[in-house]
């Protein structure tokens, strides 16, 4: 099992470059699958969800290379419908992406139920009602999700969605692009990886208006072609660092950003006394000498606090004096990691989507898991900001969503070693797709 032994209590400092946001690519890199030509995107993050889609593009005929560490080129014109590799679907969330490319693409999709972190019930639900709008068949059975459009092609349809949702909105804008006819998504999701799906798509020769907004409108066309295209940079990886500046009671300069993304994450950090500069394309935090509590948080759809960021928020929370509370407002058991903060002396009580800290109590070094993702990255901080040693298991779920996070994080300052299984056979190559 793969472990991050972390000794505490160094303070972050220097400069780290922020990598393209995860959100956008594993959405972008199945949508090339519409592409007749050869995409080059650019600022792509080298996670292994990234390199897990990768290679489900190559099981379906699409060629795949990398031209440097942060660019590729995708050439999907040899793509073929077929069932896509389950044991390679099944360890992601965003394989759901595949329904919307691969019916816009053959007329046809079969893909797992998503995978990935297990934070909570999370329903595809809207996702099959915009397909069925668009005039697939959509039945799941099985474990798998079945769709066939069925005239041979999907039409253009007006959706609402009944809950706003980030993954429903991006897999429907997906479909609609080769669509007959004009699409409209009401109550969309207006996150900025919507926006940027949308601009990689248009780059592409579709016709994508509005994202950002709560109404989307796609214009189909015939056929999508090749281009360029660059990722944004990666928003909750930026706040993932901003909070370890915070806590550790660092200096760091975050390069390679949208503050205008990190606003809401930059105003909760403000609020508990931390030092925060926006630049043109960078952000300066610096942690206080005492953090102040927060009264409440609350995780709220773009463009307010993101859900993302609630594990690491609670961790600083635990430092800072007084009694905070989170509530959690998008998934229903997001606090699974306060059981890890409470080995290492952490006040934490949950009741259902409430999470009350009390603060200001040191923190010590304990053998920890990362629950998922995120709550991964927040036991790392967690780590760093604890006296004595701590290990952390199950790491295979930071290293969905963060690139070279130890390796950043030791440039500034952090003491932290890898320690990997060499009999790991869960882990996806590079030099499959490379």
């Amino acid at each position: 099992m793969d472990q991050y032994t972390i000794h505490g209590g160094t303070r972050l400092h220097g400069e780290v470059e922020i990598s393209g946001a995860k959100n956008a690519a594993v959405a972008i890199i199945p949508a090339a699958l519409l592409v007749q030509g050869v995409c080059r995107i650019e600022n792509i993050p080298r996670i292994s969800d990234t390199d897990t889609l990768l290679t489900i593009l190559v099981e379906l005929g699409a060629r795949v290379s990398y031209i440097n560490k942060s660019t590729i080129e995708i050439d999907c014109t040899g793509a073929r419908y077929q069932d896509a590799p389950y044991d390679l679907m099944r360890k992601i969330r965003a394989s759901y992406y595949l329904i919307g490319s691969m019916l816009g693409r053959f007329g046809n999709a079969k893909t797992t139920m998503p995978g990935g972190c297990n934070f909570g019930v999370r329903p595809i639900d809207q996702h099959i009602k915009g397909m069925r709008a668009l005039g697939a068949q959509v039945d799941v059975k099985n474990g798998f999700v079945y769709a066939e459009a069925l005239d041979g092609r999907l039409h253009g349809a007006r959706i609402y969605l009944d809950k706003v949702s980030v993954g429903a909105t991006m897999n429907i804008m997906i479909a609609a692009v080769l669509a007959q006819g004009r699409t409209i998504i009401e109550n969309a999701a207006r996150e900025p990886h919507i926006v940027d799906l949308a601009n990689f798509l248009n780059s592409m020769g579709a016709d994508v208006r509005g994202a950002g907004t709560d109404t989307i409108k796609i214009n189909g066309v015939e056929s999508l072609h090749g281009g360029t295209y660059s990722i944004i940079p990666d928003q909750i990886e930026a706040g993932t660092y901003m909070v370890a500046a915070a806590a550790t009671g660092g200096e760091v300069l975050i390069t390679n950003v949208i503050p205008k993304h990190l606003e809401s994450i930059s105003a909760k950090l403000r609020e508990t006394g931390t030092f925060v500069e926006e630049y043109e394309e960078a952000v300066l935090v610096r942690g206080p000498e005492k953090l102040h509590r927060v009264n409440n948080l609350k995780t709220m759809p773009y463009p307010g606090f993101p859900t993302d960021m609630q594990p690491q928020f609670g961790v600083l929370l635990c430092l800072a004096e007084g009694t905070s509370v989170i509530t959690e407002g998008i998934y229903d058991n997001r606090f699974k990691y306060v059981n890890e903060l409470r080995k290492m002396g952490a006040e934490v009580q949950v009741d259902g989507r409430v999470c009350v800290i009390d603060g200001g109590h040191k923190l010590s070094g304990a053998p920890v898991h990362a629950c998922d993702l995120r709550a991964g990255a927040a036991m790392v901080i967690a780590g760093m900001v604890a006296g004595g040693t701590t290990v952390i298991d199950d790491v295979h779920f930071i290293e969905r969503g963060y690139e070279r996070f130890v390796e950043k994080l030791n440039a500034l300052g952090a003491d932290i070693t890898i320690d990997y299984d060499d009999g790991d056979t869960d882990r996806v190559s590079l030099s499959s797709v490379s």
